[in-house]
């Protein structure tokens, strides 16, 4: 019984020394492709011409994490991404075709672990769509241009608009204001 729990035991640390070796490689690949697309944002790139690509383009051309997130419809863990706690002036852009979505004129601390924004920069750059996914109904706000999915929609947001647009950090890129 004591080899059969060291084994286990060696195999459970193994695997944790991937997952974690795994996790960092990960975090510098954001790190290093969010810095070249930082690089391409622009305010004035409102063009709402759609953006189609195929499965292989858009996993060439994103992260891991970012594939995942606006490709996948997936979220990503509260509290332990880029951007909740982001408190610096400027501006939100989508990952997958650079739109400007968001400012940090409109972002609040909703306590939930998410990005919180009460409204876009413009109605017409997010598309809200039904979301039936995992038991419930809400809305899933979509790019109004590569149709990437960024996060969901709810009516407890702060005044002036009551609306809370829970977005993904990894679906979007920040430029600060300089």
């Amino acid at each position: 019984m004591k080899t059969y729990l060291q084994i286990l035991l060696s195999a459970i640390v193994a695997l944790v020394f991937v997952a974690c070796k795994h996790f960092n490689m990960f975090k510098a690949d954001i790190v290093q492709t969010n810095t070249i697309q930082q690089q391409m944002l622009s305010l004035n790139d409102t063009s709402l011409k759609k953006l189609v690509k195929i499965d292989s383009e858009w996993k060439k051309d994103l992260t891991e994490n970012q594939y995942y997130i606006l490709r996948k419809k997936e979220t990503e863990r509260p509290f332990q991404n880029e951007f909740n706690d982001n408190h610096k002036k400027g501006n939100y852009f989508c990952a997958g075709c650079k739109l400007p979505l968001f400012s940090s004129e409109t972002k609040f601390n909703s306590g939930t672990g998410w990005p919180s924004f009460y409204a876009p920069i413009n109605k017409n750059r997010v598309i809200e769509v039904a979301d039936k996914s995992h038991g419930m109904v809400r809305g899933e706000i979509i790019c109004a241009r590569c149709d990437g999915h960024l996060g969901h929609l709810f009516d407890d947001g702060p005044n002036p608009t009551g609306l809370r647009y829970c977005m993904n950090s990894g679906a979007m890129l920040f430029q600060k204001i300089k």
